[in-house]
């Protein structure tokens, strides 16, 4: 079964799963800190902020690539290198986990197509449902934050979401144009 996964997929598409999620995981140290100066003294926790701006690498490689199980790989893939690397926290084996997941929800949004034409819709929801289920995974495997907090956390998140799908379908659009990534 693994292989026939992996059949879909050419050396060029991984080449560039595998970009992407070392982008993703590249960029998290540098915006988080940046984040956290503005909703550190509003005590708002900034991976929900942040996840926006770093999520929309796993959207946007999910439009490149533009093959179910991308997101998912992707995500998959993140959580390995976090793992590997002992980069962005100490969750451990659990990072597959709250790296996977959103990588999962990013696929079913992206399944709402016809032949693979993604809109702008597909990376505002793609990185939304990601970024809302990423820090929805945060809160309920470390944080444990009462209900109302959650609710207001989410809807942080469910905005940077929107902002990095914005950014991932407009760099898509970019590349789309100049036929960089052609095979």
């Amino acid at each position: 079964m693994t292989n026939k996964f992996f059949e879909r997929f050419s050396v060029f598409n991984l080449i560039m799963i595998a970009v992407v999620s070392a982008l993703g995981i590249a960029t998290k140290p540098i915006v988080v800190p940046l984040v956290h100066i503005v909703t550190g003294p509003l005590f708002i926790p900034g991976g929900a902020i942040a996840g926006g701006f770093y999520m929309f690498w796993l959207v946007l490689g999910t439009g490149l690539v533009r093959k179910s199980g991308t997101g998912t790989l992707i995500g998959l893939v993140q959580g390995i290198l976090v793992i590997a690397t002992g980069t962005m926290g100490t969750h451990g084996i659990m990072s597959i986990v709250s790296y996977t997941l959103p990588g999962i929800v990013t696929d079913i949004v992206f399944l709402f197509s016809k032949n693979k034409k993604y809109n702008i819709l597909h990376y505002v929801f793609g990185c939304m449902g990601a970024n809302i289920t990423g820090t929805l995974i945060s809160n309920i495997l470390f944080f444990r934050l009462p209900p109302v907090t959650v609710v207001l956390i989410l809807s942080a998140a469910a905005l940077s979401g929107i902002t990095g799908g914005l950014i991932a379908y407009v760099i898509n659009r970019n590349l789309e144009k100049i036929n960089i990534l052609e095979e």
